[in-house]
């Protein structure tokens, strides 16, 4: 039965207010619509019956006719897919314009809150934890309803095991996430004095009057700053005065990200940014890409637990193109790699057996030994698929293959094709003056008592001691930062037309395929 545009709509932002409950009382994070299309007179996309291919499709619709910026873009679908799965979305895509985004197949409104949950939290990095909850590694703290992203309960979980709040908190540590940390400026609602986001008309809003007896309330009444109150909220905030410029407000979650400091006159952290592509790090063995260092050793430490295999087995392996040496597949076949592209190709580790940390391991584990220079060298990998069909077995994008060389598409490439950019103040031997880092905006991130936009301009901290504590970075478990960071999902409910219709499907189908 065909429901109504208006229907639809209150019945979509039901589903994200019930989603938004989940996150916001276990992961201290908000789901937030800020935009929504009703597609009353035809899709606008192609809806496939197979999930993944209806997920590329509304990729590229996100990038070319979305115009409304978003952290994610989940489209809900009356179509009843081919799929033992009711929902699928790319792991770790959230702030990705790409993969920043998942598909939800119709149910009633629980369901496809949980629906929802899951996809929002595979997102979030956060895995199917088939594995891990089978050797008992999960705690789930609802045996009976059992938990959100995992195949076990009977009906409508509403809570997130163990491993899916270690997942995320991992996943923002290692540098994902960098775009939940500032609030949308605009919602799709009108404004509501008392939702917690400072809108047209309002001074402050620290939220329900629960929220506000909590923190906030002795700056902020009825969305308006009481007297001498400079702000309510924020991390840079503090009896409600602005901390001083200089005073940490978010810490660098690992090498390749960069710490930000208060500006003096708001409340808010700046955006978290982190450190241009091409940065060395881990002792110069690896480079920064995409907020990560990556590394061999780093790839198959959090893939299987074991450090890379030797080069020699690199060499001698990946020019096989076999399934256990290669630089990808042609068809049913293999593809044999260059002599100067072997550490680009097939991941190699040591020592790995079992089931892979992340994803699923198709086939076997292939295991060769070597006897090279007197020692004997163990060279094993395995394939490995998530379940949006990322392939986990080659080495990633932007490793470091060499001198000055990085890792692209199974190619190891000189660094300058890759045409990383430059800030102000920066040269052959100098970034930003000396007095800074360059950002993945392009733009010179400041050391304290350093500004301008190259960092030329020395600009002393003031003396006056900071008006307290500073609340720092913790992680999805702190009680002090992710509350503020906000998952601003572009919600597309999606009335297909045809003979399909609304549909119904149980919530165990929609849990045990591990899309």
């Amino acid at each position: 039965m065909r429901q109504s545009v208006v229907l639809t709509s209150n019945f979509a932002k039901s589903v994200v207010n019930l989603a938004d409950v989940m996150y916001k009382e276990q992961l201290n994070t908000r789901i937030v619509l800020v935009a929504m299309e009703t597609w009353a007179d035809g899709d606008k996309i192609q809806v496939q019956d197979d999930l993944l291919e209806t997920l590329a499709r509304l990729m590229v619709y996100r990038r070319e006719g979305l115009p409304e910026p978003s952290d994610a873009t989940h489209l809900f679908s009356g179509r009843t897919f081919q799929s033992t799965s009711s929902g699928a979305a790319y792991v770790g895509g959230i702030c990705s314009l790409s993969r920043g985004g998942g598909v939800n197949e119709y149910d009633n409104m629980g369901a496809m809150a949980v629906t929802l949950a899951q996809t929002l939290g595979q997102n979030l990095g956060m895995m199917w934890n088939k594995h891990r909850s089978s050797a008992g590694d999960c705690k789930c703290p609802d045996s009976w309803l059992g938990c959100i992203m995992e195949d076990t309960g009977f009906y409508l979980p509403r809570k997130f095991s163990r491993c899916s709040i270690d997942e995320y908190n991992q996943f923002l540590q290692e540098g994902g996430g960098s775009c939940l940390f500032n609030k949308p400026l605009k919602l799709l609602d009108p404004p509501e004095c008392g939702n917690g986001f400072v809108e047209a008309g309002e001074e402050c809003d620290c939220g329900s009057v629960q929220e506000c007896n909590r923190a906030g309330g002795n700056c902020c009444k009825k969305c308006t700053l009481t007297h001498d109150a400079m702000c309510s909220d924020g991390l840079c905030c503090r009896r409600c005065k602005y901390e001083p410029r200089g005073v940490s407000c978010r810490e660098a979650v690992n090498e390749c990200d960069i710490a930000e400091t208060c500006t003096g006159d708001s409340s808010q952290c700046p955006p978290n940014l982190h450190k241009l592509d091409g940065y060395y790090c881990d002792q110069e063995q690896g480079r920064c890409y995409g907020g990560r260092c990556k590394t061999r050793d780093r790839q198959c430490q959090a893939l299987w637990g074991h450090a890379a295999a030797d080069r020699f087995c690199y060499e001698k392996l990946n020019v096989e193109g076999t399934e256990r040496g290669n630089c990808g597949r042609k068809g049913s076949g293999w593809i044999q790699c260059n002599k100067q592209d072997v550490l680009c190709g097939f991941l190699l580790c040591v020592n790995i057996s079992g089931a892979p940390r992340l994803g699923d391991l198709g086939g076997d584990i292939s295991s060769v030994t070597f006897y090279h220079q007197g020692k004997e060298l163990d060279c094993r990998g395995g394939h490995v698929q998530l379940a949006d069909g990322s392939d986990l077995s080659y080495v990633e994008d932007g490793t470091a293959c060499g001198p000055n060389m990085l890792c692209l598409d199974h190619r190891c490439l000189p660094a300058s094709a890759f045409n990383f950019s430059t800030c102000p103040g920066s040269g052959e031997r100098r970034i930003c003056s000396h007095h800074g880092v360059c950002s993945n905006e392009g733009k010179c991130i400041c050391q304290p008592d350093w500004t301008g936009k190259d960092c030329g301009i020395h600009n002393p901290l003031p003396t006056s001691p900071p008006t307290g504590e500073t609340e720092k970075y913790k992680g999805p478990s702190g009680t002090n930062i992710i509350i503020g960071s906000i998952a601003g999902a572009v919600l597309v409910a999606a009335i297909v037309l045809g003979g399909t219709g609304w549909g119904f499907k149980n919530i165990r189908r929609g849990r045990s395929g591990g899309a």
